[in-house]
């Protein structure tokens, strides 16, 4: 398995990044196999959205009404609301596995893959590229 540590900025506000590009150029020169895509923090995750029509917008809208930045939440530390962003990854998931055939992620038509972050608290975050062989 090969794998990689990438950083990401997210300049400290909630953000939608889109990762594509890079999961495609590091999977260019393999072959068949699997890539994950993983971010290791509790308060991060990863989408497999269509993006520039709205829908990452849509995606951060819609988590600010499921998921309020208010005092409801029992985790406090951080930034008000921050408890919030400790429950997004049951929303979305910190981890993707997209298949890989003849070094080309077979993504459907519109799907990007994106990297999710309500954390304002930290503006460089990092994600993991595995590629599995097959």
């Amino acid at each position: 398995m090969r794998s990689e540590l990438r950083q990401v900025r997210t300049g400290g506000v909630p953000v939608v990044v889109d990762l594509t590009d890079e999961c495609a150029a590091f999977v260019r020169a393999e072959g068949d196999g699997l890539l994950q895509v993983f971010v290791p923090h509790a308060t991060a995750g990863i989408a497999i959205i269509e993006t520039g029509a709205g829908s990452d917008d849509d995606l951060l809208a819609q988590l600010d009404v499921l998921l309020p930045t208010d005092g409801r939440w029992r985790h406090r530390h951080g930034s008000p609301g921050h408890g919030r962003d400790h429950v997004l990854p049951a929303f979305v998931p910190p981890h993707a596995t997209v298949p890989v055939l003849e070094g080309r992620l077979a993504l459907g038509t519109w799907q990007r893959i994106c990297f999710v972050d309500t954390n304002g608290d930290n503006p460089t975050r990092h994600v993991r590229f595995s590629f599995l062989p097959g």
